[in-house]
């Protein structure tokens, strides 16, 4: 049976409903450690160190697809609530369009720039031939990579969330495929090259294979189409999607702020080692973001449709199943922690030693995560881009920053891997705040 938007949610239906984007987000992850996986354990240490350095800056460059399309998507739900599908309509089909060009521009700035910021981050000699070479090839497929994102939202306010996850699988397997295939029959010096290709081409079809689904006739709520400029629209969804921009500006700043500080106490090993963590935290993490990108268009529309006992319904329950997503994670992050590891490092015992020790530390941090994740993509679905910015940018980057630039002052090495769980902690108590404070506006 259909789940729609207007439906009443059960647990059973909020699960079942969300399910598929929450997969979505945790096989794109797996994907992109498959990169790691097979340079580190096919290409050596220093490609796999070069591409932890430099993935930062292109993450930042992608960020638009993000902002358009939870911003984009939170639009589109509340129009298609208020009962205007045509308007819905030529608002999707605006954003697609701008964030594309958008990509394109950001992609030749991007080729033109890697170079002197990769110098800027640190790197020199065969380091710094590795940044280059891995990010000119991945630019090239930068607007698909915008695209891919914004689909990910945009399928859910489709009410089609598993066609998002054919989409996705379809991108995945095209990358573990070519992953294989280039990275381990290349020679030596093409390695990380063709991890580099087969990243971009998964990219590639995972932003076209939707095209083709939303220019035709389709079952769905959305269609690509005509549209006119709408400066205002844009600028709604910008302001919307300015946390999710915000949050993936400030995550990849801290990544490098994590960077320096590594290379400062432990050198290229610590920047290797923290490659492991956040290859499993991006794992951890999609649950919550799939499960925010999944319940986002469902808020949007009781908010349009102003069914605010659904509302307040949907929010009791989403929190009660963060939590237990969040305490099942520490337990199994925690038993995990050394074959995961050994599966990316197992090579090199000290580094070894260094990635489990750092990530015991780390993976206490998933029991916070959740919560920071959902309340900023919960104040994005209402609309409120203002209040779910503040929560990201103070949880992404203030808070984080300020951990991993002072802990470890006081606590050495510990302290880099510490401050995250510090930052998480202090996400929580800001999300309650704001709850709290809104409760009236939004009557929740």
């Amino acid at each position: 049976m259909k789940i729609q938007l207007s439906d009443h949610f059960t647990y059973g239906k909020l699960i079942k409903f969300t399910l598929p984007c929450i997969a979505m987000m945790i096989f794109t992850s797996i994907y992109s450690v498959v990169d790691g996986f097979f340079v580190s354990n096919f290409a050596g240490k220093t490609p796999f160190t070069a591409i932890n350095l430099i993935i930062p800056i292109l993450m930042i460059l992608g960020t638009v697809g993000f902002m358009f399309g939870t911003g984009g998507t939170a639009i589109v739900a509340k129009t298609y609530g208020e009962g205007d599908r045509e308007k819905a309509n030529r608002y999707f089909s605006l954003f697609l369009y701008v964030a594309f060009m958008i990509g394109i521009a950001l992609a030749i700035l991007g080729f033109i720039f890697i170079r002197p910021i990769a110098v800027l981050l640190g790197a020199s000699g065969e380091l710094l031939e590795n940044c280059i070479s891995y990010a000119r090839i991945i630019l090239l497929a930068l607007p698909f990579f915008v695209l891919q994102v914004m689909f990910q939202s945009f399928f859910v306010a489709a009410e089609k969330p598993h066609l998002g996850l054919i989409a996705t699988i379809s991108s995945g397997v095209t990358n573990m495929i070519l992953d294989a295939v280039l990275v381990i029959l290349m020679p030596q010096e093409h390695k990380l090259a063709g991890a580099a290709i087969a990243t971009a081409m998964s990219q590639v079809v995972g932003g076209v294979i939707p095209l083709f689904y939303f220019f035709r006739e389709n079952s769905s709520t959305l269609r690509l189409g005509k549209t006119k400029y709408d400066g205002k629209a844009i600028l709604k969804a910008c302001t919307n999607g300015s946390s999710e921009f915000m949050s993936n500006v400030s995550m990849s700043i801290v990544s490098i702020l994590y960077n320096m500080q590594l290379m400062k106490y432990v050198g290229e090993n610590g920047i290797a080692a923290y490659g492991v963590m956040m290859y499993v935290s991006m794992i951890f993490a999609a649950v919550f973001i799939g499960y925010s990108i999944g319940t986002a268009p469902v808020f949007g529309y009781h908010d349009g449709a102003r069914n605010y006992e659904e509302l307040k319904g949907l929010l009791h329950k989403s929190l009660i199943m963060i939590g237990t997503f969040g305490a099942g994670m520490v337990i199994l992050a925690e038993l995990l922690a050394v074959p995961l590891s050994h599966i990316f490092v197992g090579y090199d015992a000290e580094l070894m030693r260094m990635t489990v020790s750092g990530f015991r530390i780390f993976s206490l941090s998933f029991a916070f995560m959740g919560f920071g994740i959902f309340t900023s993509g919960f104040f994005t679905a209402l609309n409120d881009g203002v209040t779910s910015a503040i929560i990201s940018f103070l949880r992404t980057l203030l808070f984080q920053s300020s951990a991993v630039m002072l802990l470890p002052l006081i606590l050495g090495i510990k302290g880099v891997w510490l401050a995250i769980v510090v930052a998480e902690f202090m996400a929580v108590l800001l999300g309650t705040i704001f709850l709290a404070s809104k409760r009236k506006k939004y009557h929740y």
